[in-house]
């Protein structure tokens, strides 16, 4: 069995090993990552040897750590990444390169239409009827997106929003509100495989989905990191949110949106959306103007600039083809947007 994982800021961990008798055996750890001293690695590789095949990635990281020399030092490795790619070789996971990766890039399409896109081209990647796909969005009109289980009075401020003129609109995904104005936003989904995140826990894949994305705003001289559970954030404050869904249909699929800041009218959102005390002192900041800063003053690069370095980043990664919406997925996200997506039945769902 092999496995394959990249430590999240960090390197190539892989992991080649068979299961007799219901334990590990004949594991040999390998990646581009540094360690010291060299009989670390041997010391790892003992770890594992013999330990149980239904341990989780924190228990073989435990193994890992009881196992480890005296003064050891691990560069772009950790005991937890070692255990994670065990895993996912025993999960028989897949890689971003096993993929014929599709980009989507199109004209602007309503916020309840890009909400229903989302939900159907899912379903296509579940179905195998579509190639796993990067869809990168641009907004028609100005929104509040709210999480799937967010309470709609609690969370957005109904006389501000239509003073403003942005409309509401619900996710099939959970997580928080994003207030959305079309030239200051940068959102993207991922439609994979649920293969693509096998053995992986639902906080690793947020990680490990997000990992490409940090990779290109290091290119753009932007030092970012994961913050968990579905941040984006620089030294100088959060730039991004992520979110999933996971699609049981078919084989299985998930979905995994960013929206980014590129640049916020920061008065305008705290009028707009209800940002509760708790959530403030949560994050360490007292105002929600100083939760996100903007990628526009972080990389002095225009929007349009920002969006085609990124998706050059992915296609030198991972490689890219240029896609479409089919006509039979616009139809069917048309009738979804109009009969879910647009509804007040399912945006205040809960109330």
């Amino acid at each position: 069995m092999h496995g394959e994982y990249k430590v999240p800021g960090g390197k190539l961990v892989v992991v080649d090993l068979d299961v007799e008798d219901g334990a590990l055996r004949r594991v040999r750890v390998a990646g581009d990552f540094f360690l010291e001293p060299d009989e670390a690695i041997l010391a790892i590789d003992g770890a594992l040897e013999g330990a149980p095949a239904d341990t989780d990635a924190a228990g073989l990281a435990a193994r890992i750590d009881a196992a480890l020399p005296p003064g050891t030092q691990m560069y772009g490795l950790t005991t937890e990444g070692v255990g994670v790619a065990v895993r996912r070789a025993l999960a028989h996971a897949t890689d971003w390169t096993d993929y014929d990766w599709q980009l989507v890039h199109e004209a602007p399409q309503s916020p309840a239409l890009h909400m229903a896109l989302d939900e159907v081209l899912t379903a296509e990647v579940a179905a195998g009827r579509r190639p796993p796909t990067l869809r990168v969005w641009e907004w028609g009109a100005p929104a509040v997106v709210i999480g799937s289980f967010q309470s709609l009075r609690n969370e957005v401020d109904p006389e501000a929003a239509e003073r403003h003129g942005i409309g509401v609109v619900r996710r099939i995904s959970g997580g928080g509100a994003m207030f959305i104005e079309p030239g200051n936003t940068i959102t993207y989904s991922l439609s994979v495989p649920d293969a693509l995140v096998q053995g992986l826990s639902f906080t690793d894949s947020y990680a490990y989905l997000d990992d490409w994305v940090l990779g290109a705003l290091g290119d753009m001289g932007v030092r970012a990191w994961y913050q968990p559970l579905n941040d984006i954030a620089t030294e100088a404050g959060k730039i991004a949110g992520a979110a999933q869904k996971r699609m049981a249909s078919g084989d299985g699929a998930v979905l995994h949106h960013v929206t980014m800041a590129y640049d916020i009218d920061a008065d305008k959102m705290t009028e707009v959306l209800r940002i509760g005390r708790e959530k403030l002192s949560d994050k360490g900041t007292k105002s929600a103007k100083k939760r996100v800063d903007p990628l526009r003053r972080q990389t002095g690069l225009p929007r349009e600039a920002v969006i085609e370095r990124m998706i050059a980043s992915f296609r030198s990664r991972y490689g890219l083809s240029e896609g479409r919406v089919t006509e039979e997925e616009m139809a069917r996200a048309k009738e979804l947007a109009e009969t879910k997506f647009a509804t007040p039945e399912w945006t205040a769902r809960v109330p």
